[in-house]
């Protein structure tokens, strides 16, 4: 889909809290206090933070389903800040994939989920992470406001 405006932005994780909900085989990695199953869903609370044209925070109930290398995921993803100069809030939709060392993902605006100035929001974005980014991760938002 085209879009006529585009927001850039870095952001940061403030929070990550995940949590196995199934085991498939009772093996995975444990880091901290945090178990990943090796093969299994896992649930996360994560919060960001935005700064740029897009300003504000979030967050975001993800579920990864691990199978050996990989883990599909899906996510929804609460905004309030401001998108070019708009505020308000909304609400993205994650569809991705987490690799050994690289995460991808295509966020959409859920439609009708927008308040104040994104009450119209629609839009989308793809985004690729790789490695750690202590400054950021580069972020841009293709969106039409009606």
């Amino acid at each position: 889909m085209t879009y006529t405006s585009t927001a850039s932005a870095t952001f940061t994780v403030a929070g990550w809290d995940e949590a196995t909900e199934v085991d498939i085989d009772g093996t995975g990695t444990t880091r901290g206090e945090t178990y990943w199953p090796h093969r299994g869903i896992t649930r996360a609370s994560v919060r960001y933070t935005y700064r740029g044209e897009i300003e504000g925070s979030s967050t975001v109930c993800y579920v990864f389903a691990y199978a050996g290398k990989g883990a599909p995921i899906l996510g929804l993803e609460h905004f309030t800040g401001s998108i070019g100069g708009h505020d308000g809030s909304c609400v993205f939709r994650h569809t991705g994939s987490h690799g050994a060392t690289t995460v991808t993902a295509h966020l959409e605006v859920v439609p009708g989920m927008g308040t104040g100035g994104l009450q119209g929001l629609r839009g989308e974005a793809d985004l690729t992470i790789a490695g750690e980014a202590p400054d950021g991760y580069p972020f841009e938002l293709s969106y039409d406001l009606s």
